[in-house]
């Protein structure tokens, strides 16, 4: 078994985007920039921003957070995007998710250019993915293929079997390994809560990705000898012998899973330090793309 260390590649690529951001310095040239707009103050939001905002800044990446409180009004909060729309400085916007509940987030994401949506979520960037157009890919189905591709794993005819159907991950790292490219080329099943027994795909799986956000449902006996895993799920599960009474576990059992697998995911430090360097990633290609 070998871990697909989401960390040492991230670092990889985050050493890779600045170089290329030093040159560009070096020449005097723009940098590309991220603009990231939080609304309210959902903790793990806080979180997730910082980090992303911390790691543009390691890079050489201009960046800016904007917070605004859960008063924000929708109509305000598209005023602001529509402001960084056309503000040339700023290649990415991204706006944290969740938002309050009295703003519609399909709005939010249809009202940000597709030149800018380096989250990948807006419609257009979608519909590009299943017909298989260059655009951009949402950061972790983006981060797991770019996994699979630097540790060399052969995926063209390979059954890939993905557990959840998020807009997030589950649907769109699907149609990523449809499409006929390499590090994809596969043949995909999408399973989820309404199947009658999830174990039945699961074993069949040559590639397992399971993103269904329940802590450790992928058990030993549910994948076959040599299976190749990806865990995406970040879960809280109660530890009374940690000194935060919790600890941080994935959608699968690792202990168990892993005695089968050829490759898996830590989780921490598989697919989530991926996700941040796929949005610094897309970050530059929107600049190499519309903003030099």
């Amino acid at each position: 078994m070998q871990l697909l260390d989401g960390k040492k590649i991230a670092s990889e690529i985050r050493k890779e985007l600045k170089e290329k951001i030093d040159v560009l310095k070096s020449q005097s040239k723009s940098v590309p920039g991220l603009v990231a707009i939080l609304v309210g103050e959902n903790p793990a939001s806080q979180i997730y921003v910082a980090s992303k905002s911390k790691a543009c800044e390691e890079i050489g990446m201009k960046t800016k957070v904007e917070k605004f409180p859960s008063t924000l009004s929708e109509k305000e909060l598209i005023s602001i995007i529509d402001k960084y729309n056309s503000d040339n400085e700023y290649h990415g916007i991204l706006v944290q998710l969740p938002l309050p509940k009295h703003i519609n987030e399909n709005k939010i994401i249809e009202s940000i250019s597709p030149k800018k949506d380096v989250d990948g979520f807006h419609p257009m960037s979608v519909g590009n993915l299943v017909i298989g157009k260059e655009t951009f890919v949402s950061c972790t189905p983006a981060g797991i293929q770019e996994l699979l591709k630097r540790y060399y794993i052969n995926t063209r005819g390979k059954h890939v079997v993905v557990v959840g159907r998020s807009n997030i991950v589950g649907k769109p790292i699907a149609n990523l390994m449809l499409q006929k490219n390499d590090y994809a080329n596969s043949i995909v099943t999408v399973c989820h809560s309404a199947a009658s027994d999830i174990s039945y795909y699961t074993r069949q799986a040559d590639i397992l990705i399971a993103a269904i956000g329940q802590p450790e449902m992928i058990k030993g006996d549910m994948v076959k000898e040599g299976v190749v895993v990806v865990d995406v799920g970040i879960n809280r599960i109660e530890d009374k012998t940690s000194s935060k009474g919790y600890r941080i576990v994935g959608d699968v059992a690792f202990d168990e899973v892993s005695a089968k697998a050829s490759f898996i995911t830590p989780v921490p430090g598989g697919v989530g330090p991926m996700t941040i360097a796929m949005l610094l990633s897309n970050t530059f290609k929107a600049y190499k793309l519309y903003g030099e």
